[in-house]
This record gives C-alpha cells, sequence and structure tokens, in this order.
C-alpha cells in the first residue's frame, strides 16, 4: 500500500492532491457545461486506499436497513479553506425522497472523523469540487460516506428509484466495490425514465457530476457476484446548492450567516 501512493514520486498521505487549477480537466468543465453531467475518475488525486479505510467504521444508518453513514456539513471559508460547520441534521422532502424512512424527517448522523477531514486529499477534493461549482465562501455541502454491505439482494435506494436529491451541484463517487453484481447508475431527463441519457458501472475512484436540478439519477439493486461471499459498496455524496426548502430552512435554522440557495 505505501508503495502505491509513492508511484508519483510523493507520498500523498501527507501532500495535497496537486494544484486546484488543474484538479478537473478541462474536458470534464466543459462536458459538464454542455450536457449537465460528466464522469471521470480521481484515482491520481487521492489515495484511495485511505479512503476506503474510511469506510469500516462507519455508524449503521438508524434510518436504513443494511447501510452504512457518516456525513459532514462543509464550506469554503473566505480564504478558500475547508471548514466544518458543524451540527445540522440532513432533511429532504417528500418531493425528493419518497421512501417513507427518510421523507419529510429530520435525520441525524455522526460526522465524518476529523482524523479523515484533516487529510490534505480530502481537503483539496472539497476545495476543487466547489471551485467545479463555482460555490461562493460559506455555501453549506453537504459530504457523506454511505453504503452497503452483506450478502442476498438490497435496494440501496430503499424504493426511491428514479429520483433527484434536491439541489443544483451533485456528484457521485464510488469509494469501495467488492463482490458486487448490478448497482448500475443511469442518468434520465424525465423522472417517469422515458428520456435515459447514460448507464455507467462506477469503479472505486470514478466520479459522476451532474446537475440534479436538471437530470435525474438511479442506481440498480445490488447482490453478490460470487454467492460465497458477501458484497460491499460504499459511495462519497457531496452537494450542494439546495432547492429543497425542507433543507434550507433546517440549515438557517442552524446556519445563520450560511449562504443559502433559497427557492423563495
Amino acid at each position: 500500500m505505501k508503495l502505491d501512493t509513492l508511484k508519483h514520486g510523493f507520498d500523498r498521505t501527507t501532500m495535497p492532491a496537486g494544484p486546484l487549477v488543474d484538479y478537473w480537466s478541462p474536458a470534464v468543465i466543459d462536458t459538464l457545461s454542455r450536457q449537465d453531467w460528466a464522469l471521470t475518475d480521481v484515482r491520481d488525486r487521492l489515495d484511495l486506499a485511505a479512503w476506503q479505510a474510511a469506510t469500516t467504521d462507519l455508524p449503521r444508518d438508524p434510518y436504513v436497513n443494511r447501510r452504512w453513514k457518516r456525513m459532514s456539513w462543509l464550506a469554503l471559508d473566505e480564504r478558500g479553506e475547508m471548514q466544518a460547520m458543524g451540527h445540522c441534521p440532513m432533511a429532504q422532502g417528500g418531493a425528493f425522497n419518497e421512501a417513507e424512512s427518510m421523507a419529510d424527517r429530520l435525520r441525524y448522523y455522526a460526522p465524518l472523523t476529523d482524523a479523515f477531514l484533516a487529510r490534505p486529499d480530502v481537503k483539496a477534493f472539497v476545495k476543487a469540487w466547489a471551485r467545479l461549482w463555482e460555490l461562493q465562501a460559506n455555501e453549506p455541502i453537504l459530504m457523506q460516506i454511505t453504503g452497503v454491505r452483506g450478502e442476498g439482494r438490497v435496494d440501496p435506494l430503499q424504493g426511491q428509484g428514479i429520483h433527484a436529491d434536491g439541489c443544483k451541484a451533485l456528484s457521485i463517487m464510488v469509494v469501495t466495490r467488492e463482490n458486487v453484481a448490478g448497482a448500475d447508475n443511469h442518468l434520465y431527463a424525465d423522472k417517469a425514465g422515458t428520456r435515459r441519457l447514460t448507464d455507467a458501472i462506477l469503479a472505486p475512484g470514478d466520479i459522476l457530476h451532474l446537475r440534479d436540478d436538471r437530470l435525474f439519477h438511479s442506481v440498480d439493486g445490488i447482490a453478490q457476484q460470487d454467492p460465497g461471499a458477501p458484497f460491499e459498496r460504499f459511495i462519497v455524496i457531496i452537494n450542494s446548492r439546495f432547492v429543497d426548502d425542507f433543507q434550507n430552512r433546517i440549515l438557517r435554522r442552524h446556519f445563520p450567516d450560511a449562504v443559502l440557495n433559497e427557492t423563495r
């Protein structure tokens, strides 16, 4: 593992993941601008093995069976540095989350660990992601590590199907994918799913950017590729500029000075 982190001549566990100006290729920025989604990878930008290690101590999700999760609210300060904003629950209105266990309720999760957030490659990733979406200082960014593991078959969306998350800026990065059959990602131009835009099987390190207020997405159910071993799939979800009034009300309550994308 240590040799892998040194393959580019430096130790990615201690150094930032490269200049922010070239974190995303011009092709990624252009593609996202033209078609509202872009697929790329960040395997050379971060220490993927260290991020995978962060999935091992995730608490169980108290609202969703067979899921594990941590989440934190982050923002850039006036100097462009990443800061943890503090505690605020996750909130999705029924218009954006149709699962009975999650819609129209406040959900409380353990935060991402201090050790993880202190990593230079995590800070560089969040800063570069915010620059990609042209976020201002003090705009709340929700970053989650979440996923499923086990045997049999599981719906990672818990019945949400084709949906939007209730924001303008959304990216999904696969961290681990082991013994997984299924979990294909799909993008659509409509919620009914009649206008499919693309299908993709994301490998660890792949990241899908999408304008969540213009597109809809889904992911297939997960089963074991080898019936004799458990499966595991964990992802990072990072999003901002919420169009969900419920989430914005909760954000304003907890972070009165935050810059919100308020819709009314």
